[in-house]
């Protein structure tokens, strides 16, 4: 099909987000009240900090403050993969925290299974599938990369299968694919829009006070407490923990170490039953191909496929607009590539497009801090792959505003920073050159250029 075509009728909203079962939002904050702990954000982050801040204490009193609407970005608009790494990636982990690997993969799969017990133990329905994910070589260099992967995954003794082009096109039938290699216990697909209103439920339920619509525009510091002030109300309280993400932070330190790249996605229509068989996928899995710009995609509960990535634009200047969840170019090069992959689904045509900002750092992924005299916290950077890893964040913000050493705290993952980006008017023209430079190793066969070598050797390898 046309992919101007395929496109034509498809609905500028994420899809996640355009559910009937989207509840009503709750009171904006007014007046003056105190808390003994306020959590700034009504994405994962903010959601994972606040119902385990009351399991962990039922007596704490809590609020949450959201700017707009509980998981309407990044939470409500990601591709549902709720994966076990905490180091975006095991390749990324073990380039950065080699010392460290064994044991952010395990504590990694142990929040995994936090995950999938708190979802049982508050009746949370998101849709939650434990298939893994497929990674896909579609170039032969990156054929090699999955081999090289696979060594190390063995030797750390993690359950990833690999997969040859048959065994690979059993499992989900494209003729791009070369390899694979299936990561059979690391990942879950979710509804990540169903999981955040079900955090929200949750919360509730146990006491904390949610105030949607009330964004959170100044911090004030006594010496005792913390003010949060919103439009029409302000909280005092002992302690804050931020999970705003790429937003502009109250702490202005934060703005050195995070930018914003927006990602986009595609939604098809449901697929029939023919359709789905033309492309087997009877284990549901997740899929990433190898390349440094990369697709990832999965199914939904009712058979539709999500297709996202490839594109990670950065605006120059590192502006948030609403302007930029809408890329035409980037959905077309989507579709395009989505049927190239899959020509059997010739006359699949789509039904949502949608973009949005991710908060990105060098290290690729989430890093962690205190203010404050330690009475403030946060955790941001996390560059995608958050849906699950915002949950061990939220873990380690709570061990740092309680003060005590844990397993967490001792990670020189959570101790360090990562490399700041250069002020503007540096700044874009770094990032673009860099941006070029990725495509371009796909182009020849993932050799990366003198400036891609430089960043590697800095231990600020990029890739999309």
């Amino acid at each position: 099909m046309d992919p101007l075509k395929a496109l034509a009728d498809a609905e500028r909203k994420p899809y996640w987000l355009d559910s009937p079962a989207r509840p009503e939002p709750q009171e904006r904050l007014t007046g003056k009240t105190v808390a003994d702990l306020a959590v700034v954000g009504g994405g994962f982050s903010g959601l994972w900090t606040a119902l385990m801040a009351k399991e962990r204490d039922p007596s704490l009193d809590v609020v949450l403050l959201e700017g707009r609407r509980i998981g309407w970005a990044a939470t409500g608009r990601n591709g549902g993969f709720c994966m076990a790494t905490l180091t975006h990636g095991l390749a990324n982990g073990l380039e950065r925290w080699p010392e460290e690997i064994e044991r952010l993969e395990r504590m990694g799969v142990e929040n995994l299974d936090e995950i999938e017990e708190t979802l049982r133990r508050h009746g949370i329905d998101c849709s939650f599938e434990r298939t893994g994910e497929v990674q896909v070589a579609t170039e032969p260099w990156q054929v090699e990369a999955l081999a090289e992967q696979h060594a190390i995954t063995s030797e750390l003794g993690l359950d990833y299968q690999p997969l040859d082009r048959e065994q690979v096109r059993a499992q989900i039938d494209s003729p791009t694919y070369l390899a694979g290699l299936w990561d059979r216990k690391g990942c879950a697909m979710l509804d990540p829009a169903r999981l955040a209103w079900g955090l929200r439920e949750a919360c509730l339920r146990l006491g904390v006070r949610v105030h949607e619509r009330s964004p959170v525009r100044a911090l004030h510091d006594d010496g005792t407490l913390l003010t949060l002030r919103t439009p029409h109300g302000e909280v005092a309280a002992r302690r804050v923990a931020l999970g705003t993400g790429v937003f502009p932070p109250l702490l202005r330190r934060l703005r050195h170490y995070v930018v914003p790249v927006y990602d986009y996605a595609l939604m098809t229509e449901p697929l029939s039953a023919d359709e789905l068989a033309s492309v087997g996928w009877r284990n549901r899995q997740g899929v990433g191909d190898g390349g440094n710009q990369f697709h990832y995609y999965r199914l939904t509960d009712d058979n539709r496929i999500l297709w996202g990535g490839w594109d990670a634009v950065y605006y120059n200047g590192g502006l948030v607009r609403p302007e930029y969840e809408q890329r035409d170019e980037t959905f077309v090069k989507l579709a395009e590539h989505f049927y190239d992959t899959f020509p059997q689904l010739g006359d699949v045509s789509f039904t949502h497009r949608w973009g949005g900002v991710i908060d990105t750092c060098s290290r690729f992924s989430a890093f962690y801090g205190r203010a404050h005299g330690g009475r403030l916290v946060y955790a941001t950077g996390y560059t995608g792959m958050g849906v699950g890893a915002t949950r061990f964040g939220a873990n380690v913000m709570l061990d740092l505003l309680s003060g005590e050493r844990t397993e967490r705290t001792e990670l020189r993952m959570v101790k360090e920073k990562p490399f700041p980006f250069p002020p503007e008017p540096v700044r874009s023209p770094v990032i673009q050159f860099t941006r070029w430079s990725i495509a371009q190793a796909d182009e020849h066969q993932g050799k990366r250029n003198l400036w891609l070598r430089a960043l590697d050797r800095m231990g600020l390898g990029f890739d999309s």
